[in-house]
């Protein structure tokens, strides 16, 4: 089928499918509209009377335990080792002298000279055109 032709079908399908919409928008427009059912009543929940009162908590029987063991007051006290009277003299050490600080320059170096002329480009022999052989 050619696009042109499917094009057709579809607005003609498209037609029918508006007209049918609007027989039926029609008929919802002309008809009477339906009595609403009434809801039922709901019933009311009667109030309960006042409760009977809880029963008293029942008391456990006492079970004997036996008596917790007592802790000592006061604990003993280990004995300490006794510190020497006098404390060792750390030997004497001397540190190396720290090296010196290297000098700083004074001017810069001198700049290195920009060259003003090319470099000359060697030839390439066969890329060169031959000598001409006539007069």
């Amino acid at each position: 089928m050619a696009p042109s032709s499917k094009s057709f079908v579809l607005f003609i399908a498209v037609i029918f499918s508006s007209m049918n919409m609007s027989f039926g928008a029609r008929h919802l427009l002309q008809a009477t509209i339906p009595s609403i059912p009434t809801l039922p009543t709901i019933p009311t929940i009667p109030k309960p009377g006042p409760l009977p009162p809880l029963p008293a908590m029942p008391t456990l029987p006492k079970v004997a335990m036996p008596p917790m063991p007592t802790i000592p007051t006061t604990l003993p006290q280990p004995t300490l080792p006794t510190l020497p009277a006098t404390q060792p003299t750390l030997p004497k050490t001397t540190l190396p002298p720290l090296p010196s600080l290297p000098t700083m320059p004074t001017s810069l170096p001198p700049m290195p000279s920009i060259p003003t002329s090319l470099p000359k480009i060697p030839s390439i022999p066969f890329l060169t055109p031959p000598p001409a052989t006539s007069p």
